[in-house]
C-alpha cells in the first residue's frame, strides 16, 4: 500500500515496514524468515517475545541502523552494537530524519489469573507516532482502548485487533473512530495470536464509517 509516496507493508503479526525517501522503518520484527537488511530504524514497543525478537531484528537492520525501545528492553538489546535510543511515554526524538513520539500502551481489561493485566501501565510500554516524509503513522503496540488515544493524530493507524492480550475488534473499532486516521490497518494477528477473522470483523464494524485496509502479509 502507498500513501502520499510512502509505502507501508505488513510483514506479519505487529511488524510493518514503512519506506520513505529518507528512511525505512520496521515495527516489532517477529519470526522474520528473509534477510532484508534495509532497516534504518527498528521501533520496539515492549519486551515480550513477539515484539522484541532479537534474531528477527538482526535480519532487518542495517549496520548503521538505530533501535528505539522502552528502557526495560536494555538487557535484551545489549547484544546489538547498533545505536540504541530508549524512550519513556510522551518523549520526542528525531532519528534518521524521522520524528518519533512515544505514547503509552497498556491494558485496562485484559487480565492474567487474578487482577493483574498483561501489560501494566507502570511498566512503561509504548506505542509510537512517527513521521516519514511528512506522513504520520501510529503503531499502537499491545494496548487496550485507552484515554491517551484521544490525543493521537495520524494519517495511518495500525491497531491490534486479536483480543486476549490487546483490543478486541469492537474495541479497536471504537479506538479507530476516535483517532480518525485517513486509513486504519488491523494488526497483531495471524502468527499464533488471533486470525484474519478478527481483522475482517474489525473492518466490517467500520464499513461506511472510516477507511480501513487489510494488508496481505509479506511472510507467512
Amino acid at each position: 500500500m502507498e500513501y502520499k509516496g510512502v509505502s507501508i507493508e505488513w510483514v506479519k503479526h505487529d511488524c510493518f515496514r514503512v519506506k520513505g525517501r529518507m528512511a525505512t522503518i520496521y515495527t516489532d520484527p517477529y519470526k522474520i524468515k528473509n534477510e532484508y537488511g534495509d532497516a534504518d530504524l527498528v521501533l520496539v514497543t515492549h519486551d515480550h517475545y513477539d515484539h522484541l525478537d532479537a534474531e528477527s531484528i538482526k535480519k532487518v537492520i542495517k549496520q548503521d541502523g538505530v533501535i528505539v525501545a522502552p528502557s526495560d528492553c536494555r538487557e535484551k538489546l545489549s547484544q546489538f552494537n547498533n545505536k540504541k535510543v530508549y524512550m519513556k511515554p510522551f518523549e520526542l526524538k528525531v532519528e534518521k530524519d524521522v520524528t518519533i513520539k512515544s505514547v503509552p500502551s497498556y491494558n485496562i481489561n485484559k487480565f492474567r489469573e487474578g487482577k493483574t493485566v498483561f501489560h501494566p501501565k507502570d511498566k512503561g510500554n509504548i506505542g509510537y507516532v512517527f513521521i516519514v516524509d511528512g506522513v504520520s503513522f501510529y503503531i499502537a503496540g499491545d494496548t487496550d482502548f485507552i484515554d491517551e488515544m484521544r490525543s493521537i493524530k495520524a494519517n495511518i493507524a495500525m491497531l491490534p485487533v486479536s483480543g486476549i492480550y490487546v483490543m478486541t475488534p469492537s474495541e479497536a473499532a471504537e479506538a479507530a473512530l476516535m483517532i480518525k486516521a485517513d486509513i486504519t490497518i488491523p494488526a497483531h494477528y495471524g502468527s499464533g495470536i488471533g486470525t484474519r477473522k478478527e481483522a475482517e470483523e474489525f473492518t466490517r464494524l467500520l464499513k461506511d464509517k472510516i477507511k480501513t485496509n487489510i494488508l496481505e502479509p509479506l511472510e507467512t
